[in-house]
């Protein structure tokens, strides 16, 4: 028996046969080209068929999975059609004289590895997007249909990755579960393996597949990211143990839907989600979310060619509220710098990002971004309970010059007529060590804190949390980055206002007791770990 391990992603688990995928990327015979005019059109041609056929997807998942999953192919006609990706793609067939087939290719690779290379993993994921819709434009350039994989029986579907058209396309019923050497977790292939209740597992590692033969018998763990190969005695009753009762716990969860999130001795405490588009907010009302604690509006300019307008601003924000129908949205203010980076910024190289213009700073800088931004989100404030929230912060003036310019924003709109609430919550993050610092007198200025974990952590102990051989020295329970978080809920809580955490050690089992002593008032994370965190709160007993 081997046991690989990976990124456990969905469902429970599956036992049964391994299937390999065979991937047949469309050959690409020719890459320049002598008629620079006649391979545009034949670009223009695939783009527009590749849209059509997307069209009929969406059609398709909507009326077999719902909404949330089938924008998942909407967010690609959107992608086909990205002003920024077909001009990249037509300059290079007429600068550079390649074929349409070799230019989608090559610009593809260069989008999918800006996308690979930020921090945020939402952000990461759409590296996969990217690949799946220069596939799809490819094949019907070369008129190459992908190489169908019919499954013949039940069988777990193992590949190197799989992107969202090949997931959907696949037989449900004869799908045990997805196995990946790589991947993410936040893929939408992910995404739709679990609105499939398929288990998957992905980033097992490179030397999987050579690991493995059609036919062999395995285990796939979708929630430990486990896979036991040619599994013996012992395990396989270890399996169905386990099984047996992951199906009972969810059982038992399911029945937690519309309960309080309450301790044993009657203390409530917010239970909200974390989302990083449009469509996330369908997925945190599956999940019963109290509301969105977190709100990424980054997603809008890093998915555009250039700065989002206003009006498009204003629509997302909208929606958003929208869907959650009364419930308190907090969104966050533009996050972009370091590692997440849009061309159109024109933003200089730095040599420490974590630490450079990004956030707030870069808002604070360019005000005409920042003015837009608001000026969509106040407009929105009509059609829900919205919060907004500022991140980056360090010093008291930052946030005298936010108040300053909301101020202002108001004025203007009130000048025009456009109607906006009077009640708009403001407030900012917590993740860097000189904000918890100052809070009490930051706690002075606004209605709300909001505790960035992943941030505060790595400004606390001066350890870059994306590098590897640093992972034992960044520790999120360090007594420093609770002592931080203490402080920030004290002051808080000594002006009046109320304190949340949305970083991912909100969804922190082991601390859940810890931050409710503390007097965390609300703990916003990632929509599957809502039933979960409200099955813990409700077994505390804060009196002993």
């Amino acid at each position: 028996m081997k046991i690989f391990k990976g990124k456990g992603v969905s469902g429970t688990a599956a036992e049964g046969k391994i299937f390999i995928y065979k991937k047949r990327s469309a050959k690409i015979d020719c890459m320049e080209s002598s008629d620079s005019e006649a391979e545009k059109q034949r670009f223009l041609l695939a783009r527009d068929r590749s849209v059509e056929q997307l069209g009929r997807i969406y059609n398709d998942v909507l009326a077999r999975l719902g909404e949330a999953d089938a924008a998942i192919f909407e967010i690609h006609q959107m992608l086909i059609e990205d002003e920024d990706l077909n001009a990249a793609i037509l300059g290079r067939i007429e600068n550079d004289r390649l074929t349409a087939e070799y230019a989608v290719a090559r610009t593809a690779r260069d989008f999918a590895q800006m996308f690979s290379s930020m921090e945020d993993e939402y952000m990461r994921a759409r590296a996969e997007d990217v690949k799946d819709i220069s596939e799809r434009i490819i094949s019907n350039l070369t008129g190459e249909a992908k190489e169908e994989n019919v499954l013949t029986e039940r069988v777990i579907v193992c590949a190197e990755d799989l992107t969202p058209s090949e997931t959907i396309t696949l037989d449900k019923e004869k799908t045990l579960a997805f196995v990946t050497s790589r991947g993410s977790v936040n893929s939408h292939t992910a995404i739709l393996a679990r609105s499939m209740n398929i288990p998957a597992v992905t980033a097992v590692g490179e030397d999987f597949l050579k690991e493995i033969s059609d036919g062999d018998e395995a285990i796939v763990d979708g929630s430990s990211g486990e896979i036991f190969l040619s599994p013996d005695e012992k395990t396989r009753e270890g399996f169905y143990k386990r099984r047996a009762e992951r199906i009972k716990q969810n059982e038992l969860l399911q029945q937690l839907k519309g309960k309080e999130n309450i301790t044993l001795d009657g203390t409530k405490i917010e239970i909200f989600a974390n989302i990083g588009s449009v469509g996330g907010a369908d997925t945190a009302l599956q999940n019963d979310a109290g509301g969105i604690g977190l709100f990424r509006s980054e997603f809008l300019y890093l998915e555009s060619e250039d700065y989002p307008t206003e009006e498009q601003q204003l629509e997302a924000y909208k929606s958003v509220l929208e869907k959650m129908s009364g419930k308190r949205v907090i969104i966050r203010t533009l996050d972009i710098g370091a590692d997440k980076q849009a061309d159109y910024f024109g933003l200089k190289r730095e040599e420490n990002p974590a630490l450079g213009l990004r956030a707030i700073r870069l808002c604070l800088t360019r005000p005409e971004i920042f003015r837009t931004q608001l000026r969509a989100l106040y407009r929105a404030s009509v059609y829900g309970k919205l919060g907004i929230m500022f991140p980056m912060i360090a010093s008291v003036w930052e946030v005298e010059k936010i108040l300053e310019i909301c101020n202002e924003i108001k004025l203007e709109l009130k000048a025009e007529g456009i109607r906006y609430s009077e009640s708009v919550s403001l407030g900012i993050m917590i993740e860097t060590p000189a904000a918890a610092l100052v809070s009490d007198k930051l706690a002075r200025l606004v209605d709300f804190f909001s505790v960035g974990t992943n941030d505060l952590t790595q400004y606390t102990l001066a350890c870059d949390r994306l590098e590897p051989e640093l992972e034992k020295f960044v520790d999120p329970h360090h007594e420093a980055v609770l002592s931080l978080i203490r402080m920030s809920a004290q002051n808080a809580h000594r002006h009046g206002k109320w304190i949340g955490i949305c970083g991912e050690l909100a969804a922190d089992l082991s601390l859940t007791e810890t931050f409710l002593r503390m007097g965390i008032d609300e703990l916003s994370v990632t929509p599957a770990f809502i039933l979960p965190l409200r099955e813990a709160v409700r077994k505390i007993d804060l009196r002993a």
